[in-house]
């Protein structure tokens, strides 16, 4: 097949690979794949197996005003894009830029899967605090999402809520998971990079991987360490990540400070992906502080099934989805007096797992979307 890809984000500069990376750059083993590159990320560039499509027309960083901008050039290049290419099938999943593909698509007569990886309207809205310019948003974004939703010929979503959600819209879906990389995720020795960050071996360690970004409650997590660290005074908090868009990891370490914790919390940065599995390895308890309620209804992250592929135990907020699959390292906490007191369970019974997540692999995740691919072309 010769398969055209319009990502949700900058494919080759992004720090945090997504599930397309992982599907796609397997499924480039054996099919011609072409990604579109939107000039958003900044940061050095990854090696990729795809054929690279520039799609963009003026390179700003701010997500909002890019695919905005960009859109009539979106309109454009895809519809030559898609002209030029003969692709036997396209994946869209962008917003905007979905949209322009999907109507090229249609004008060359070329069969489109909507990869929906969470719910739009509620996530472009999380980068703002305002509730008037959020609801504007949510609005919008939705409009924008049904339109591609209703013209594309098939729909591909992430979670069993999301079809359930789709469902109630009138559109039927194929559920694809998020899943993990298990050659690099898996039980590794946390004494290396311990000893890296000056953690010494017998402190406990709370962790967060990921995007720093409002969307996980982060700052209830540092509020609440004093208290542990009252418990137990070797006790650290590690964050492992940096914020996008957002100024959202200024304000945690400014609240360390206030707080007078700033000894108890080590700050990472963005690490390469790569390397996020042995600084999980030195975790004693990771965390899923996903804060929006009505995420905590659709969402099935993929930290989730990294953290489990570790061994580790993991503390959340609720997620249904995640709650369904379930497993012995599971927590849930629904307040800060409940958050505080899984953790300090766990500092009594420390403990590893040994899990296996070979049908949550990337590689079988490919083999899934590939079989749904063939069924349109």
């Amino acid at each position: 097949m010769k398969i055209l890809l319009v990502s949700t984000q900058d494919y080759i500069h992004h720090p945090v690979p997504s599930r397309h990376h992982y599907i796609f750059e397997e499924l480039a083993k054996r099919h011609e794949v072409h990604v579109a590159h939107f000039h958003v990320s900044r940061d050095a560039p990854r090696p990729t197996r795809l054929v690279v499509k520039d799609a963009s027309l003026l390179p700003l960083k701010n997500p909002l005003l890019h695919y905005t901008l960009n859109a009539p050039y979106h309109f454009y290049i895809f519809n030559k894009i898609v002209r030029e290419g003969k692709y036997d099938v396209i994946v869209a999943a962008n917003i905007l830029a979905g949209s322009a593909v999907i109507h090229a698509a249609k004008n060359h007569h070329v069969p489109v899967i909507f990869d929906l990886k969470d719910w739009f309207p509620d996530s472009a809205a999380a980068y703002f605090k305002g509730r008037i310019i959020q609801e504007v948003l949510r609005k919008c974004v939705w409009a924008v999402t049904r339109y591609n939703l209703s013209h594309s010929t098939t729909i591909s979503t992430v979670s069993p809520s999301l079809v359930e959600k789709l469902a109630g819209f009138g559109f039927s879906a194929h559920l694809i998971t998020n899943g993990v990389d298990t050659e690099i995720f898996k039980p590794l020795d946390g004494n290396p990079a311990r000893l890296e960050l000056g953690i010494d071996p017998d402190d406990f360690v709370i962790g967060f991987s990921g995007s720093v970004e409002r969307w996980y409650a982060i700052d209830e997590i540092i509020r609440a360490l004093p208290a542990l660290v009252e418990y137990r005074k070797k006790t650290k908090l590690l964050i492992v990540g940096g914020s996008l868009f957002t100024d959202y990891h200024e304000e945690l370490v400014r609240l360390a400070q206030d707080l007078g914790i700033s000894s108890q919390v080590i700050f990472t940065g963005t690490k390469p992906y790569h390397e996020l599995p042995r600084y999980i390895a030195c975790m004693d308890a990771c965390t899923i502080p996903l804060l929006p309620t009505q995420w905590g209804d659709i969402a099935l992250p993929n930290k989730f099934f990294e953290y489990s592929a570790c061994g580790k135990p993991i503390v959340m907020r609720p997620m249904r989805d995640v709650e369904r699959i379930g497993g012995p390292h599971l927590s849930v906490y629904r307040t800060q007096g409940e958050f505080v007191n899984l953790i300090q369970y766990l500092m009594e019974h420390p403990a590893t797992y040994s899990l296996d997540l070979a049908q949550h692999s990337w590689r079988e995740k490919s083999r899934q979307f590939e079989e749904i691919l063939k069924t349109i072309t």
